[in-house]
C-alpha cells in the first residue's frame, strides 16, 4: 500500500521541544502544583516534581517546540529533489510559519505528514502549541472527527511494528538496521 503513495505528498518532520520555563523555581504556584499532578505518573518515588522538570519539554502543557524540521521531494524520476526547511525562533512565530507551509503545500487530498513516534508524540504536540497560542489548526491536524483510515498521517515507528504494540524502536536504531545514516547522532 505505501508504494502507491507518491513521495512528493509526503511532508517529513520532526520537533524538537524544551521545557517552558528555564526552571521549576520560575514556575508560578499553581503551575508548580499542576506540574507535579501532571508528572506523578512518570517520576518514580525518589524524584520531586522539582527534580522532575528537566523532563517538562515532552508535554505540550509545559514544554515549548524550538525547531520543527521538515522536509519533502518535488519534482519526479532523475529530476526529484529532497528540499529541507527548518523553522526556529520565538514559538508562536514558528508556528504560524509551518502552519503556512502545510496550508501552501500539505493541505489538499492525498497529502500525509509523516514523523517517527509522530501519532504519539509530534502531531499532538504541535496541534496542542497551535491552540494554545489560538493558531487555527490546518485540515492535516485537526483530526477532530475524522475516521481512522482518512487521518493523514504515517509513523514509522507505527510501521515498523507490524501490528505488535509492545515493541518500540529509536529512530537512530531503525536508521542503523537498515544502513540509513542518521543525522539525530547528537540528539536523543
Amino acid at each position: 500500500m505505501l508504494h502507491k503513495i507518491p513521495l512528493r505528498n509526503i511532508l517529513f518532520l520532526d520537533i524538537e521541544t524544551v521545557p517552558q520555563a528555564a526552571s521549576y523555581e520560575d514556575l508560578s504556584e499553581e503551575a508548580r502544583e499542576l506540574w507535579e499532578l501532571k508528572s506523578r505518573y512518570r517520576r518514580k518515588e525518589e524524584y520531586t516534581a522539582a527534580e522532575f522538570y528537566e523532563n517538562a519539554g515532552i508535554w505540550a502543557e509545559f514544554g515549548k517546540i524550538i525547531c520543527i524540521s521538515a522536509g519533502y521531494f518535488t519534482g519526479s524520476g532523475k529530476q526529484r529533489e529532497f528540499r529541507i526547511r527548518s523553522f526556529s525562533g520565538e514559538e508562536e512565530g514558528l508556528l504560524r510559519d509551518f502552519g503556512c507551509l502545510l496550508e501552501e503545500h500539505f493541505s489538499s487530498s492525498g497529502k500525509m505528514l509523516c514523523a517517527h513516534n509522530g501519532k504519539e508524540f509530534d502531531f499532538p504536540y504541535l496541534a496542542r502549541r497551535m491552540l494554545i497560542h489560538g493558531i487555527p489548526l490546518p485540515p492535516s491536524l485537526n483530526l477532530f472527527g475524522k475516521k481512522p483510515w482518512e487521518i493523514p498521517h504515517l509513523d514509522t515507528m507505527e510501521l515498523w511494528k507490524f501490528g505488535d504494540f509492545k515493541h518500540y524502536t529509536s529512530l537512530r536504531l531503525m536508521a542503523h538496521v537498515l544502513g540509513i545514516p542518521s543525522p539525530k547522532d547528537d540528539i536523543d
